[in-house]
């Protein structure tokens, strides 16, 4: 037969009445093969010649069935033809309707093309939609009291089916798909949600009622299918935040908040932790860290960082989603009243600062809109309660103790004060601003400043005030008086000597400006980048720096040797201070040579360091890299010379606050000497200022290899279950000293070596904190180098079983989503910027940037496939690597970027090799992790790098198979992405 219209087949048919099978074999005769029966929309035309009357044609349905019984048409296709019924009123076509529904929709699935399966998402949708106005329909009829019955009865079936469709995972997760493919037909079942939603409120019946609520729900609960965690409910300490809030208490006091404000969210999230234990962990390390923080300056950097820097914290934390219901000023209060219950460890605390240290606190929370009037008095109260009973201390000893806290709240309004004052102009009143600085020097108050202005982010500015100051100082009067020539004297020393206890204490960046308009660089800026000694910065003592012009050294020389005392007017200490260097090397080879005598020196040292001591300070930084040039037994007249400069000189004729400058003076030149005395072997005497000795300096054990010291700590820091500031110190010199690829490697050897369940945990949260010190090095070293080590060599792939493979499938994914998330905004902290970046391979050579030749990990890969030519083929590379980053244009110039590809390159290729091992298991880990700690709608984590096919090697793992991880894997917002997770959530 020709080919006849589908209407007339089926009519004919029906007038022959042939039976199901005799249908479908006379139908497979009238169409040749060919044209499909969805294109021909079999579906349809069937359904339409069955619903012609007020109850449907039996004949015709039992077609319809078995064309979908076997396999004739879609899924997709029959649900399409049945929305678009809706004539409601006509019972029994409903009922028939629903009933052919029954037959597939608890089991739908698609194993053709991803176009089908998006169809079949779509068409999901319709049917959706289609129930809701059916059961909204039913619902208005059940009103009308005459057919309440059979209305209930109509609706109770409908309601069924809506259930059985919405509870399957699977279909929820097409519907998904199918919201973000077209978010028109999306808003169209929200309205039918509405009108649903109305008619409701009317119904009786308390079953149907709860039913089509549970429906309802169901349905809202599509949207947000992906971000719903559970939270660590059993667990109380949280080592990694501790360990994070001790890290930046003691290294990165000046760093901005919103770096640590991000790194300790992202820790919140990653490990599910509740909101008020998470605040609890962050004041339990606040509170360790001042209590165990070295006397003077560490103590008060830690009372700044506590009583400042964290509400500030807290504030930018308020302002992140807390999830539904959650009110972050309760979260606070819950904390608070938590850490209550901490007695003892209060009780320390206040002992060690001598005052009420939580009242403090609540006030200054209070202050900052985070509790409560209520909550904050209750909490006092409760305090004020408890310390009835604390220890104390004997009256005699708590006199001598200021309570740092109480100092650090006063200072702070202080140092916006002195800022405006140093902003006014210096020539107008040079004698007032001295008495200001003269104020500041005095007992402990400059370190208090500097502390409170660190912990408010005001130091750069600070310093930036006193380099302006410096610089004044080098315009002379014509005709200067010798009062207002020590006037001087005394603003260069003070700015230069505070600039130097700055840059000691608290880094040489806070000093250095971003980029000072083209114009000469501040002479302290000069003199400390090229002259003045610092950890690990060696310095050249022949360098140009110190050598300037020979006429200005010789009349220092002459005027150092000759004078009974420094000369004060018209004196241009920037240049004395630049010359002093050269002059020194004169004066030392004179004494070497004998042309000086003994007494000789000590006049001119006294008259070096009598008036100002910034030229003492210059001096020493020269001597000190001399000294390291010299042999053991040249060094003597050195070593003599820095003794006589650092001892004060205590004279009648000293300019003004001349105890306080040298107090400031000897803890610079301690810093300063400190490698070189070490080296050396010397000791040299410095007078005792009442400021600490050199806190966290020279930590290693003598004679013991580094890798042992790494061992022997990580041991101790696991047993204890968290990480002191001693602990986080000796890792950063161990860091320093053994490179990022060796830190990294030792401590995930440890890792492994580890078998029980609960350990390797807390290893990760321990590792992952020890790793903060410079997570973006370490995390290209793990992901880059070790990771790819351990999963192409199959003599290491033991170390990969359960427990630690797990553990460290946990710590990379960790470790990755931390470094992406802040390097793509950009937030290395100061402290990192500062490492040396040599033990970094060049990840260009690592993994190539053109597709054309194989790069190295790929060559790894293919030695151990028996199909090396695939792996390594150039065109391999982009059909079946093609992933989200791509079609985000996300550059691969950024050795993160690189590391994040090629790792999941490879993770791909052992989805899809022929054999299985320890390796596998682990990249299953490492992907559970990565759903594990996504959050909803993530677009561009470290999963765009995930190739597209890798997504249906996935699902073939047993617990990968499930839609949400489908869902959560593969990047929504990209028509692609839709297209692969329809198609691996059809199939499955």
């Amino acid at each position: 037969m020709k080919v006849v219209n589908l209407k007339q087949a089926i009519l004919q048919a029906w007038r022959e009445r042939w039976s199901d099978y005799q249908w479908a074999i006379n139908m497979k005769r009238f169409f040749p093969r060919g044209a499909t029966w969805d294109i021909l929309n079999l579906a349809e035309a069937l359904l339409e010649q069955a619903m012609i009357g007020p109850s449907p044609n039996p004949l015709i349905l039992s077609y319809l069935k078995y064309a979908i019984s076997s396999q004739m048409v879609s899924y997709s296709t029959v649900l399409t033809a049945i929305s678009k019924f809706d004539d409601f009123s006509r019972d029994l076509c409903v009922q028939s309707l629903l009933e052919i529904m029954d037959m597939f929709c608890d089991r739908l699935s698609c194993h053709g093309k991803a176009e089908e399966c998006i169809s079949l998402c779509r068409a999901l949708m319709s049917a959706l939609n289609w129930l809701l106005r059916c059961a909204a329909f039913y619902t208005e009829k059940v009103k009308e009291t005459l057919e309440q019955a059979a209305a209930e009865s109509q609706l109770k079936m409908c309601l069924e089916r809506l259930e059985k469709m919405l509870s399957s995972t699977k279909n929820r997760a097409l519907i998904h798909i199918a919201k973000l493919e077209e978010t028109s037909s999306w808003s169209t079942v929200e309205q039918s949600l509405l009108k649903l939603g109305e008619n409701l409120n009317s119904l009786s019946n308390s079953p149907l009622r709860s039913q089509a609520d549970n429906c309802v729900s169901l349905i809202k609960s599509i949207p947000t299918m992906l971000s719903v965690h559970s939270e660590q409910l059993n667990k109380t300490g949280f080592p990694t935040v501790h360990a994070v809030v001790l890290l930046e208490g003691t290294m990165n006091l000046t760093g901005d908040t919103q770096p640590l404000v991000e790194q300790l969210m992202m820790v919140k999230r990653m490990q599910h932790i509740p909101s008020p234990l998470f605040v609890l962990e962050i004041w339990k390390a606040c509170f360790v860290g001042l209590i165990e923080s070295p006397e003077g300056t560490e103590e008060l950097k830690w009372t700044a960082f506590t009583f400042l820097k964290i509400p500030q914290v807290l504030v930018k934390l308020k302002k992140y989603p807390q999830g539904e219901k959650q009110d972050f000023t309760e979260d606070v209060n819950c904390a608070f009243e938590f850490l209550l219950k901490l007695t003892p460890l209060l009780d320390k605390a206040d002992q060690r600062c001598n005052c009420d240290c939580m009242s403090l606190l609540l006030q200054e929370c209070g202050k900052q809109g985070l509790l409560s009037e209520a909550n904050m008095t209750n909490l006092t109260d409760k305090r004020t309660e408890d310390r009835k009973h604390a220890p104390r201390l004997k009256s005699a000893e708590n006199a001598n103790i200021q309570p740092n806290p109480g100092l650090i709240l006063r200072a702070e309004p202080t140092v916006t004060n002195i800022l405006k004052t140093m902003d006014a102009d210096h020539s107008k009143s040079p004698e007032g601003l001295l008495g200001v600085l003269g104020h500041m020097l005095s007992g402990k108050s400059l370190d208090l400043l500097l502390a409170a202005a660190a912990a408010t982010g005001k130091l750069k500015s600070f310093a930036r005030k006193f380099i302006k100051l410096n610089e004044f100082t080098k315009h002379i009067a014509n005709g200067e008086s010798s009062k207002g020539a020590s006037v001087r004297a005394l603003l260069f020393d003070i700015s230069f000597l505070m600039l130097c206890h700055v840059a000691q204490t608290y880094g040489s960046e806070m000093i250095l400006s971003e980029s000072s308009p083209a114009g000469e660089v501040p002479f302290f800026e000069t003199w400390m980048l090229t002259c003045m000694p610092e950890e690990g910065k060696i310095l050249n003592p022949d360098h140009p720096c110190f050598r300037p012009d020979s006429t200005k050294v010789e009349s220092l020389v002459a005027l150092l040797n000759n004078s009974s005392e420094m000369k004060l007017v018209q004196m241009k200490w920037h240049e004395a201070c630049l010359s002093i260097s050269a002059a020194i090397l004169e004066i030392l080879n004179a004494w070497e040579n004998s042309v000086l005598t003994f007494e000789s020196i000590q006049k001119i040292t006294d008259n070096i360091k009598g008036k100002v001591c910034s030229m003492a300070v210059c001096a020493v930084a020269w001597l000190v890299a001399h000294v390291r040039m010299l042999g053991l037994d040249e060094r003597e007249k050195s070593l003599q010379m820095i003794r006589q400069l650092a001892t004060p000189l205590y004279g009648e004729n000293t300019l003004q606050f001349y105890n306080e400058r040298v107090v400031i003076m000897s803890s610079i030149l301690e810093h300063m000497c400190a490698d070189v005395l070490q080296q050396t072997a010397t000791q040299i005497k410095f007078p005792s200022t009442g400021m600490d000795t050199i806190p966290y300096w020279n930590l290693l054990p003598p004679k013991k290899p580094i890798k042992e010291v790494l061992t022997s700590m990580f041991t101790k820091v696991l047993e204890k279950g968290w990480v002191d500031s001693h602990s986080i110190h000796i890792f950063d010199t161990l860091l320093h000293m053994g490179g990022v690829y060796w830190f990294c490697n030792n401590l995930v050897k440890e890792l492994l070596k580890e078998t029980r369940k609960e350990h390797t945990l807390r290893a990760v949260e321990l590792l992952y904190a020890i790793f903060c010190l410079d997570m973006q090095q370490l995390t290209l070293t793990l992901l880059g180098h070790i990771l790819p080590n351990l999963l192409t060599d199959s003599s290491k792939w033991h170390t990969l079983m359960d427990p630690p493979g797990k553990a460290l499938a946990k710590l990379s994914v960790w470790c990755a989503l931390s470094s992406y998330s802040s390097h793509n905004k950009g937030q290395a902290s100061a402290r990192q910027k500062k490492r040396h970046r040599e033990d970094i391979e060049d990840y260009i050579s690592l993994f190539p940037l053109d597709d054309t030749q194989p790069s190295k990990l790929m060559r790894l890969l293919s030695s151990n496939e028996e199909d090396a030519n695939v792996l390594s083929s150039p065109n391999r590379s982009m059909s079946s690597s093609l992933s989200a980053s791509q079609l985000h244009t996300v550059s691969m110039r950024d050795p993160l970027n690189r590391v994040l590809a090629n790792l999941f390159l490879l993770i791909s290729s052992i989805l899809g090799a022929k054999t299985a091992g320890p390796h596998t298991q682990f990249v299953q880990w490492f992907m559970e992790e990565c759903v594990d700690c996504l959050e909803q709608g993530s677009r561009g984590s470290i999963l765009q790098f995930m190739p597209f096919t890798m997504v249906s090697e996935l699902v073939k793992v047993s617990t990968m198979s499930s839609p949400k991880i489908v869902l959560a894997i593969t990047d929504l917002s990209l028509p692609l992405g839709r297209r692969v997770a329809a198609k691996a959530i059809a199939a499955l």
